[in-house]
């Protein structure tokens, strides 16, 4: 079946209560997805050149839908404190976003709903929502925007720094089979900076979520913009994520996306480089175990000359888990002086696990720097006996190598806080520990 019907009839049987519950930007952007998606379908595994997760299996199930918006009462039980880091945090439960009372808040900076935002910030929406996704080619972005409903507007004004970075903590928490439909749109203004983390995390370990997601990220000149995402969910959650950024001259822009623990996981990038002198850093490191699946496509588009970016992807598998590794840099004309690097290493620490990676470079201009690579491999076995015979036991020896393997990534990140808090994660992951808690949390996440 052609998940994708089920949804148009959803739609069409309900709209006069989806819209109802929605802001008429996001209406209008929901008439046009309507249009888009009716000889849409998601791509059969395998047809898009290399080894994806089935998306229309991963739809196919008859997922719930929140369209009368009930709020679902946020358990503040998740209070995700990183150690030494004070955030502004917030709540999206589901789908719904849940501001905290006496939340800390940065001056100046502003974080709300996309329905708020209708009202407060129209301009915004008109400008930015929808129009940095692709609706045309993307079929998550397509599907996401036919459904939702609202979302999270983070806007940092013309010049403003942001003193303490932003916290969204994303909650699967329902007590049936449910989709939630996710949309977040930055606007960091010129001159600005500011530092996102979004955690995503799962409440019911015996029932099923799916989460579709968009972000967009506006980042207009001179603007510097950290964006980091957690996913701690477990085996019940799918996901699948588009994001796609801008950015414009003199900006400095870091993407990195972490999976701890999940189900099946897609996540797309899809970045402009469209300004002289705009730097790109995207990151990536996935930990999976078990029967995890973790897909990953990322589009660097370098659309101006004298800028930067750097890439890089790692993978350490287990058991029976699955990655892929899909990226391709366009290098477009008239784009001289343009530096970027591609790179994905992989380790299949068991002889069940797979992976698959197609890196791509596409460049159609003179004088530039641009290289891209993948390796996949195992433990190194010398490494391994040299440390037996000095008296450290086979698991050990393991966890000690596969830490130093994703360990450049995490030192990526520019938060000193959250590195620290991601080798002790990393650490206990490695180390079989089946429990980590937060900080002042009073829900424990799998980590298995």
């Amino acid at each position: 079946m052609n998940a994708i019907k089920q949804y148009i009839a959803l739609h069409d049987e309900h709209l006069d209560t989806i819209n109802t519950h929605s802001p008429a930007t996001l209406n209008e952007m929901r008439t046009l997805a309507r249009d888009l998606i009716e000889k849409r379908a998601f791509p059969k595994k395998g047809s898009e050149g290399y080894e994806m997760t089935d998306l229309n299996e991963i739809f196919s199930p008859d997922y719930g839908v929140n369209i009368t918006r009930r709020p679902w009462g946020g358990d503040r039980a998740f209070g995700c404190d990183v150690p030494n880091l004070s955030t502004c945090l917030y709540y999206v439960v589901n789908d719904v976003f849940e501001p905290r009372e006496g939340a800390v808040s940065n001056a100046g900076v502003v974080v709300t709903s996309l329905s708020q935002a209708a009202a407060n910030y129209p301009h915004l929406l008109a400008q930015c929502y929808g129009k940095i996704a692709d609706i045309n080619g993307d079929i998550n972005v397509t599907l996401n925007t036919l459904l939702a409903q609202d979302g999270v507007l983070i806007y940092i004004p013309d010049g403003v720094v942001a003193e303490k970075p932003i916290q969204i903590v994303n909650i699967c928490n329902a007590a049936m089979p449910t989709m939630a439909v996710r949309r977040m749109l930055i606007v960091a203004g010129e001159n600005s900076q500011a530092r996102v983390l979004v955690c995503d995390h799962s409440v019911n370990h015996s029932t099923n979520h799916l989460a579709t997601e968009v972000v967009e990220i506006v980042a207009l000149k001179g603007a510097t913009l950290d964006y980091y995402h957690m996913e701690e969910t477990n085996e019940h959650t799918r996901r699948v994520s588009s994001l796609y950024a801008k950015q414009g001259s003199d900006t400095n822009v870091l993407i990195d996306g972490i999976t701890l623990t999940n189900g099946i996981t897609r996540n797309n990038y899809f970045i402009d480089v469209n300004g002289e002198h705009a730097e790109t850093r995207l990151l990536g490191m996935t930990i999976a175990t078990g029967t995890q699946h973790v897909d990953t496509y990322t589009h660097i588009n370098h659309l101006m000359p004298r800028c930067k970016s750097n890439e890089m992807f790692k993978y350490v598998l287990n058991d029976n888990a699955v990655g892929a590794f899909a990226g391709k840099i366009l290098v477009n004309p008239n784009c001289p002086r343009v530096e970027a690097y591609q790179g994905n290493r992989n380790i299949c620490a068991s002889p069940t696990a797979k992976m698959h990676t197609k890196p791509q470079l596409e460049i159609y201009t003179d004088d530039v720097k641009c290289s891209h690579g993948a390796t996949i491999g195992q433990l190194d076995r010398e490494a391994m006996f040299y440390m037996q015979t000095r008296g450290i036991s086979v698991a050990e020896a393991q966890r000690l190598l596969m830490q130093a393997f994703v360990s450049d990534v995490i030192d990526g990140v520019r938060l000193e806080a959250l590195k620290d808090r991601l080798h002790y994660l990393v650490e206990r992951r490695f180390s079989g520990g089946d429990k980590a808690g937060c900080s002042g949390c009073n829900t424990t996440c799998s980590i298995k």
